[in-house]
Order: C-alpha cells, then structure tokens, then sequence
C-alpha cells in the first residue's frame, strides 16, 4: 500500500473535438492547472484543454506497534487498491518516518481480514519494522532445557539471523540453532528454519533459538 501522488503523464489518449470527437488519439501534455490539461493532438496538432480523470482515494487509520507501545497515523491511497497482511508501506507523522508492515486490516463491524479493498478497510493495523526487538532462546550447550533463558535483542529489521553462525550482543554469545518464522513474514517456504545456511531477516523472525556460547568456555575450568 502507498499513498498516492499526483502525477501528469507526458502524453495521453483523449478525444478531439477537432478531428476526432468520438474516438481517442495520442496527445500531448502541455500544462496544467486549476484541474485542468491543456493538451495537444498529435493527429491535427489542435489544443485543447480536458479534465484528467480522478483517482477516488480512501483515507485510512493506521495503527502502528513499536516496542510495546503504539502510535497512530493516516494515509490516503487509491480506494480500489487491495491492501494484505504483509504489505509493507511508510508512514510519515510530524514525529516519525516509519516503514511498517500489514499485521491485520479491520472493516465494518469490528471485522477481521487478511487481504481486503481498501474501501473496505476502516483501521490498518502494523508494526514498524525498519528496527525490531527479537527474541531469542538460549540453550546450554549440554542441551538441558532447565537452564534456559530468554533474551531479547534489537537489530535492523534488515539483519539477517542464519542458522549455524554465532551472534554476539553485549554479554550474550550464541550460536543460532533454528528460527521461527513471523506469521505475516512473506516469501518463505516454512515457517521453521533449522539448517545451516538457512537465514531469516530480523523483521520476519518471530523467535530464534541458539546455544549459548558462553557456557562452553566456563566448561573448560
């Protein structure tokens, strides 16, 4: 989903009243103004002025996650767009510049969807996602699941997390052993990755899981 801009192509098709009053030929566009173009037919060269067709647009309450805490805003885009869950578009407040994605889109009524018109669309609901919070499972590296714990980390929603690669964020090693991926994430083929190699960007992960590095070099006192 983008918000619409307004754009005057070079040329167009139009009719002229001059040598082509039912049918359209190429003009070009000369000026334009007070909602009006002044154009140029290319078959008899006359000028004229035409009004530019309207794109009905629809404006639409975003409500965007970050952190915790949330905040709204407003975008205007073209009424018979279809707007999904994954999409990812920016929104500009006097506050911030964010880039988000599509979580959720609600209708009339309170009604849920995943992908929808957006003339159907009353609230867009999002996360920002150009910096994201992960959070991560660590294991020891004898495998017990007693002595787990959580930490959460905070990257560029670009950072790429690979399985089988160590990470190091402030006191914390480890090596990722799978990543779990996010349900409105786009382009995978599953929804866990668990080979070496395999990599998620941060913004898609919704939990990784590792071994903590940390542990082995306090194993060899």
């Amino acid at each position: 989903m983008t918000p619409t801009a307004s754009e005057t192509p070079d040329r167009l098709p139009a009719a002229c009243p001059a040598c082509s009053p039912d049918a359209e030929t190429v003009h070009e566009v000369l000026s334009s103004g007070g909602g009006d173009l002044t154009v140029r037919c290319s078959d008899c060269s006359h000028v004229h002025k035409i009004q530019p067709e309207r794109t009905r647009e629809r404006s639409l309450d975003v409500i965007v996650s970050q952190d915790g805490e949330s905040f709204s805003a407003n975008v205007t885009t073209p009424a018979e767009e279809t707007i999904e869950v994954g999409d990812e578009f920016l929104v500009e407040t006097e506050e911030v510049l964010s880039t988000v994605r599509v979580t959720s889109l609600e209708g009339e009524g309170e009604k849920r969807f995943d992908s929808a018109v957006a003339e159907d669309v009353e609230t867009v609901w999002s996360r920002e996602i150009d910096n994201v919070s992960v959070d991560v499972t660590v294991h020891p590296q004898d495998g017990s699941r007693d002595d787990s714990r959580s930490v959460t980390v905070h990257v560029p929603g670009d950072y790429d997390f690979t399985v089988g690669e160590s990470e190091g964020f402030g006191d914390d090693e480890f090596t990722v052993d799978a990543i779990v991926v996010r349900e409105d994430a786009t382009g995978y083929w599953t929804t866990r990755f668990e080979q070496d190699g395999d990599a998620v960007a941060a913004k898609d992960a919704k939990r990784v899981y590792a071994y903590d590095d940390t542990s082995s070099a306090w194993s060899a006192w």
